[in-house]
């Protein structure tokens, strides 16, 4: 099975799907990754360990680190440029051309030929306009192809008892609940990769917990997957619960 992971900023991959993305690469599966921008808006570490003008190089570097842990088979990063965040924390899309960004996707499907799309959920987890141009740009790139279409899954899809509410997406109801336990030290391993982003992963459950938390603790043992769209010829869940069951408990919702 061929899986391509299209995500806007590198660490959204692996904070979101790294231990699903690694269950896929570990039974057979190949996950190739398609990463929006360098992370040039994002921050630069506590202390610094970059300059700003270098941040999307390194950034870009700790996302090859990450992709190799989780067992990716190729990367490519597109040029579109992340922006920085403004006043009030305000953010912003890297792109306002959904119709050039769903060409991208489809040129860079096809030598994928993916039999799976992953990607952002359609309320963008908390919003990120960067994260819902993502998901609108994979969702008309996969209705324009021509023959079989892939199935389009979508990150941290809602159900009770998900453990960070705010990145819920609430218009995605989970079809799959993962156990990535599996492959929760090769997803941690990775966002030990993202060393500039690391005072981020650990920033608001430190707040939550009143005191200093580690990149490891604050790591999500569970997953969650909305089959957004799908060839209605193919048993296309059968195949995703086939390719995950000898790994984890998949709760079909």
């Amino acid at each position: 099975m061929n899986i391509l992971a299209f995500f806007a900023h590198p660490d959204d991959e692996t904070m979101l799907a790294g231990g699903t993305l690694a269950l896929f690469a570990r039974n057979g599966a190949s996950v190739h990754y398609l990463c929006a921008t360098r992370g040039e808006g994002g921050e630069l570490g506590e202390p610094p360990l970059c300059t700003l003008e270098d941040l999307g190089a390194v950034r870009t570097r700790e996302l090859k680190c990450a992709v190799q842990v989780l067992g990716g088979k190729s990367l490519t990063v597109l040029d579109y440029v992340d922006p920085r965040v403004g006043p009030d924390e305000e953010l912003y899309p890297y792109t306002e051309d959904i119709s050039a960004l769903t060409n991208e996707i489809i040129d860079h499907n096809k030598p994928v030929s993916a039999d799976v799309v992953i990607t952002h959920g359609s309320n963008g987890e908390y919003g990120h306009p960067a994260h819902v141009i993502s998901h609108q740009a994979a969702k008309a790139a996969l209705a324009m192809l021509d023959g079989r279409r892939p199935t389009l899954l979508t990150v941290s899809a809602v159900f009770p008892g998900h453990p960070r509410s705010r990145l819920a997406n609430v218009d995605d109801p989970a079809d799959f609940v993962l156990d990535v336990t599996p492959t929760l030290t090769a997803k941690t391993e990775a966002a030990l990769c993202h060393r500039t982003q690391h005072a981020l992963f650990v920033r608001r459950s430190s707040r939550e917990a009143g005191r200093q938390m580690t990149v490891p603790e604050v790591i999500m043992p569970v997953e969650s997957l909305h089959v957004s769209q799908f060839d209605p010829d193919r048993n296309h869940q059968a195949d995703l619960a086939a390719l995950l069951e000898p790994w984890v408990e998949i709760n079909h919702y």
